[in-house]
């Protein structure tokens, strides 16, 4: 069972928060960072397979999506705050971090920020801070958004009355993906239509602008999972990441895109829970 609460932060703002409870008193809680754009909701079967390892699982929306309040200029870091107070709302000391696509860069500001009481962090097909030590953009098939937020927000608005889904973005394995075992992510996305772009807008400045803190402040295991086919969030990213972040695993899978990576989430627990110790 699922519960669901808004956690009072102290800047005045809320969080929307979703959490499966305790499960055994000592029980590895993963604090998960939801994909741009989702409600927050934890997916169907990240809860599956951390109930079959009595793993906690707690999400939350971040700022402008599923009922959270907006945070104007945020950038990346502030994801550990708001982490930090929900974590001591629901009475938690340490923690596992994992984020899928725009949820992987805030998994990492967790990792850097709030030192030992993240135990590790997993990415999935995520974003690289933006760099010339590679070419940032290439391999996107659809970059516009991204590309219009380098100019600011008020650009990145614009860009949000025309832009519309690449279908080439995803491969085969995605589709197939979304058909079939992740079909609550595409679900979760069309749900997350209600409250509107603002989120979206947002993360997408917070990825092309400084993200408030640096790969290598990481002290926690950190393990990205990496689709070579991902036309999204290409693989050079979490190629270069590896070399940022000491002693970083990468799991590249060659078959797998931006949505299919996701398959690695049971593995990818096991691997959290291990981290753990």
């Amino acid at each position: 069972m699922i519960s669901e609460l808004d956690v009072a932060l102290a800047d005045g703002r809320s969080v929307h928060v979703f959490d499966t409870g305790p499960l055994a008193d000592d029980a590895l809680t993963v604090v998960w960072h939801h994909g741009s754009p989702q409600t927050g909701a934890p997916l169907d079967p990240l809860v599956a397979a951390a109930e079959a390892r009595g793993i906690r699982v707690v999400s939350y929306a971040r700022p402008s999506y599923g009922g959270s309040t907006a945070l104007p200029g945020r950038d990346v870091a502030s994801a550990a705050a708001d982490v930090a107070q929900v974590a001591d709302a629901l009475g938690l000391g340490r923690f596992a971090v994992m984020g899928a696509s725009g949820g992987g860069p805030h998994a990492l500001a967790c990792a850097a920020l709030l030192g030992d009481r993240v135990s590790g962090a997993v990415t999935f097909a995520g974003l690289a801070p933006l760099t010339d030590e590679f070419d940032w953009f290439d391999g996107m098939v659809a970059p516009g958004g991204l590309h219009a937020a380098l100019s600011g927000r008020e650009s990145r608005v614009a860009f949000a009355i025309i832009d519309e889904f690449d279908e080439e973005s995803f491969v085969a394995a995605d589709y197939a993906a979304l058909d079939g075992r992740w079909s609550s992510l595409g679900a979760d996305v069309g749900r997350a239509a209600a409250w509107g772009d603002d989120g979206l807008i947002d993360d997408d400045v917070a990825f092309v602008t400084p993200w408030g803190f640096e790969l290598d402040d990481i002290t926690a295991p950190v393990l990205f999972a990496q689709g070579a086919l991902d036309r999204v969030a290409p693989a050079s990213h979490a190629g270069w990441m590896l070399g940022q972040v000491p002693g970083s695993e990468l799991w590249l899978r060659r078959d797998e895109g931006h949505v299919s990576i996701l398959d690695a989430v049971p593995v990818a627990l096991d691997w959290l829970a291990a981290a753990a110790g």
